[in-house]
């Protein structure tokens, strides 16, 4: 323990020690040391690296997608190649043989039965100096009356031109404008049960007047031409473009009528119903004269027009023709970014 008597002075010649220096307030910062170049240079190198690895994946997958595009519309383009050059290309002459046409589903505009689809097949068929008959296979309810009166009317024209009979041969049904076609064939064949008729005209639709009248909606209807909302749904029937639409369809349906006694002849059995719109099976029908004997498509082929080979003509849709309605909108459009991006690839 040191007593004060032991502390030295200055008077034994020691030097006394000197004080601490003051806290400043606030410490000097620290400098930030200057990185090496070659760290510089490292980062740079990166960056570029990494820019040019994302432009080259750029480019790689806009080439692959300017490929499939192309392979696509190369496709389509060699696709309807094909279908043309067998369209104008028909096969060779071909031996002895029944050409088979098929009226299948609802003859109306863009389907399988409409006019345009089934007189395709039709000329084909007549046009082929082997076919010794031709037979039109029917499985349908009707349809158009439009189309089925351009059908009926090219059926006579070609007998007439190529002095080639027809036969219908009808399956389940052949009703309305199927019917309306079929009298256009030199005899018609039907199974017992098949359904055959119905000679007769519809034009439907609904009335929701009283539907919104419940719902509280008003039918705002501005028309130039006072018969212009005639059958308007919306709007409440009115009587005198009722009785226009009723002479309108009992035209037509005289037409009908017409169409089937100038191809029926003597052969039909007229009776008070015969013209109603009713259908019968095909055991009243041939009793009515509204067709002529049982038989199906391959006993017409033997039996009838002597020749068992059958070819069928009905125009049939292909892979070109599906690829075309599927991708041609898909392909166009992409055809059109191929060539305007074809001049930007570097």
């Amino acid at each position: 323990m040191t007593t004060p008597e032991d502390a030295p002075s200055a008077a034994d010649g020691a030097t006394p020690p000197e004080p601490a220096p003051a806290a400043t307030a606030a410490a000097p910062s620290a400098a930030v040391p200057a990185a090496p170049p070659h760290s510089r240079r490292a980062v740079e190198q990166t960056l570029e690296y990494l820019a040019r690895e994302l432009l080259q994946d750029r480019r790689a997958e806009r080439r692959w997608r300017i490929f499939f595009r192309l392979a696509w519309f190369g496709l389509v383009c060699a696709s309807l190649w094909l279908l043309l050059s067998q369209r104008m290309h028909p096969g060779g002459p071909t031996g002895p043989h029944t050409a088979l046409v098929e009226l299948r589903g609802e003859i109306a505009v863009d389907t399988e039965a409409s006019a345009e689809q089934l007189l395709a097949g039709l000329k084909q068929a007549f046009e082929d100096s082997g076919a010794q008959g031709v037979v039109i296979r029917i499985n349908s309810p009707g349809g158009s009356p439009v189309q089925a009166g351009i059908v009926h009317d090219e059926i006579r024209r070609l007998k007439a031109k190529h002095q080639k009979k027809v036969y219908a041969v009808v399956e389940e049904m052949c009703a309305s404008g199927a019917y309306y076609i079929a009298v256009a064939a030199d005899e018609i064949y039907v199974d017992k049960a098949s359904l055959v008729g119905s000679i007769g005209v519809l034009m439907d639709g609904f009335g929701f007047t009283g539907l919104m009248d419940k719902l509280g909606v008003e039918r705002r209807l501005l028309t130039a031409g006072e018969n212009k909302g005639m059958l308007d749904p919306f709007s409440p029937q009115n009587a005198r473009h009722k009785a226009y639409a009723q002479a309108m369809i009992d035209q037509i349906h005289r037409q009908f009528v017409t169409v089937v006694k100038q191809g029926r002849g003597e052969r039909l059995k007229e009776a008070p119903e015969t013209f109603s719109g009713l259908f019968w099976n095909g055991e009243e029908a041939v009793r009515l004269g509204l067709a002529d004997h049982f038989g199906n498509l391959d006993h017409v082929a033997r039996e009838v027009i002597k020749a068992e080979e059958v070819i069928d003509y009905t125009p049939k849709e292909n892979v070109a023709e599906r690829l075309a309605k599927r991708f041609g909108a898909a392909i166009g459009e992409g055809a059109v970014r191929t060539l305007s991006t074809l001049g930007r690839i570097h």
